[in-house]
């Protein structure tokens, strides 16, 4: 089952380590022109068609929520003008901190990544989720400055902030490291131009309670030298909303000033399934703050679990005022499969949110989440339409023959750069003498599992070489949880493989001589927690390998972390699969 965030944060905090160097056996062969041992993939597709979407049609008033299906947890969102910009949590994904633009919260575009270079991103050695945790982004119009304040658990980084000044760019600066523990941060500009920053901590040392027991700390910070400001660290929430019920894993701050008060909005609970968020007050920015006597104001883990669509996991959420000055909240939850296992991970959510009392009400919030939202006032939904980012049931299709990839595509603890080209043919993948089961950059770029039920093929140009040697598809969870469809050699001879990794040991589970073509069609099809595996040599007529495999391993719920099933294409000249 899913470890609670807070002792699993706390177990990688503890392992830091200060990055090390890589040998040269680790980066690409030397490139050759129409080399058929360097994979040629194209003609990426993936169909998602989840019945929740076809038995609730949008009516024109309406759109979807989740605005960001699959692996996009963890929101924060700030405005400037009536530009929204929205980031996610990317852990060990390279580029990190997806980040998404839109003018009336509907609509999104994706920008690009926040943190795009080596030299912001330093998860090289890191497991699959470590990395970057819980971003909080934030426009100071004080110095008319954006910032995006996160922990990256690698490296030994830590909390850490870069600014730019206008997102659209894309030119963040390189990460300033900021001297305090804990992880969640996020930055408060008052009306004063005085700045704040509050974050996740343990309790004093020998003040710890119980397991569990967590603290929210505020600091000044410096918006000249971007750092806290020493000795005004204090204590503001102890616990959470009732210390006497010993609440557990309050996290993910963000404070608010709104009528000369001042509110601050956490989750509790963890991020499982007693996820929650919670409110407090205050007329003084350093407290004392006072819970709402309702609280939570949003979470699903009090409602029926054979109710129809279930969303759970709602929490860690973030507030903006919206158009015409109706508020809104981004935050997290999962839509479990039939199974009640996740392998969409968790997802962006949106709601409105009602201000027009002392607190902010998410409407709905307390209520089984439906999977449509009323649009604001004056918007309409161009959500499916070319350029802005999809929702509901879509296909995407990419010929991996632009000249520049889509921002969807993601590697894992390295550029992408250093091992693709892209070709009028197709996009090379140039392998690596790393195995996907290792914490090491690794030949393969992925695409986010964003539907229950999906289908996804690529057609790929190959001819392997040895036993070492490897190309094809995985659907991976993590480098301990994966499946890996590929072709490879044994002896001389070609083999199709289908391997499943669990908690890092890997069995072949169906494997199949052919006639080596030169030319494969792979595809993954999932019904809910059934995975089928196919492949097809002529690009049509697909052949089944071996029966349908459960969807166990790629689900949260099993492999543990904090990311959703990742569907990628892959390369190797260190294939383990044997």
């Amino acid at each position: 089952m899913l470890k609670r965030k807070g002792k699993a944060v706390l177990g990688i905090v503890a392992a830091l380590a200060t990055l090390t160097a890589f040998s040269t056996k680790e980066y690409p062969k030397k490139w050759a022109k129409d080399d058929p041992s360097e994979p040629i993939f194209s003609n990426f597709t993936y169909t998602g068609e989840d019945a929740v979407y076809r038995d609730n049609p949008l009516k024109r008033s309406e759109f979807y929520s989740p605005i960001l299906q699959g692996c996009y947890p963890d929101p924060s969102i700030t405005r400037k003008g009536d530009d929204y910009y929205l980031v996610n949590s990317s852990f060990a994904m390279f580029p990190g901190v997806p980040i998404f633009h839109s003018k009336d919260l509907v609509n999104w575009t994706q920008l690009g990544h926040v943190l795009d270079r080596e030299s912001q991103l330093k998860v090289q050695t890191t497991g699959i989720s470590a990395g970057i945790y819980a971003p909080d982004i934030v426009y100071n119009p004080h110095n008319d400055m954006f910032y995006m304040i996160t922990t990256q658990i690698a490296s030994g980084i830590g909390n850490m902030v870069v600014k730019t000044k206008d997102p659209k760019e894309g030119k963040w600066s390189d990460p300033i490291k900021l001297d305090f523990d804990g992880i969640d941060p996020s930055l408060f500009f008052d009306d004063n131009g005085k700045a704040y920053v509050l974050h996740n901590d343990a309790p004093d040392k020998g003040r710890q309670r119980y397991e569990g027991h967590r603290v929210i700390k505020l600091w000044e910070y410096d918006s000249q030298t971007d750092q806290v400001v020493k000795g005004t660290d204090r204590i503001i929430i102890d616990g959470g909303v009732d210390p006497a019920k010993n609440p557990i894993w309050i996290e993910g701050p963000h404070l608010y000033k709104k009528a000369g008060k001042y509110y601050l909005m956490c989750a509790e609970g963890g991020t499982g399934s007693d996820h929650s968020e919670v409110i407090f007050s205050s007329d003084h920015i350093t407290g004392p703050y006072t819970p709402a006597a309702k609280n939570p104001i949003l979470s699903q883990r009090h409602l029926a679990k054979n109710r129809p669509n279930p969303v759970e996991w709602a929490g860690h959420a973030d507030l903006v005022e919206g158009p015409n000055g109706a508020w809104y909240g981004v935050f997290l939850a999962v839509r479990p499969n039939e199974a009640k296992r996740v392998n969409t991970g968790r997802e962006t959510f949106i709601l409105p949110v009602d201000w027009s009392g002392e607190w902010p009400v998410f409407e709905g919030g307390m209520e089984a989440l439906k999977p449509s939202v009323k649009v604001p006032a004056g918007v309409e939904n161009r959500t499916n339409t070319e350029g802005y980012f999809p929702n509901g049931n879509f296909t995407f299709s990419d010929p991996l023959t632009a000249g520049k990839l889509d921002h969807r595509w993601v590697a894992l603890r390295g550029p992408r750069e250093k091992f693709l080209q892209i070709t009028s043919t197709g996009t090379i993948l140039k392998p690596y003498a790393a195995d996907i089961s290792e914490q090491k950059p690794i030949s393969a770029l992925f695409y986010r599992q964003q539907h229950k039920n999906f289908e996804s093929t690529v057609s790929l140009a190959y001819v392997p070489a040895s036993e070492s040697d490897l190309a094809g598809i995985t659907c991976l969870q993590s480098e301990k949880y994966h499946y890996v469809l590929g072709i490879t050699k044994r002896g001389t001879e070609d083999y199709i493989v289908l391997a499943r990794n669990e908690n890092g040991s890997s069995r072949i589970v169906a494997k199949e001589k052919i006639k080596p073509t030169g030319k494969v069609k792979f595809r993954v099809k999932a019904v809910g927690d059934s995975y089928q595996f196919a492949y097809a040599l002529d690009g049509h007529n697909f052949r089944n390998v071996g029966t349908t495999v459960s969807g166990d391993i790629l689900s949260t719920d099993l492999a543990g972390g904090f990311t959703g099933a990742l569907i990628g294409i892959y390369s190797t000249i260190a294939n383990k699969i044997r």
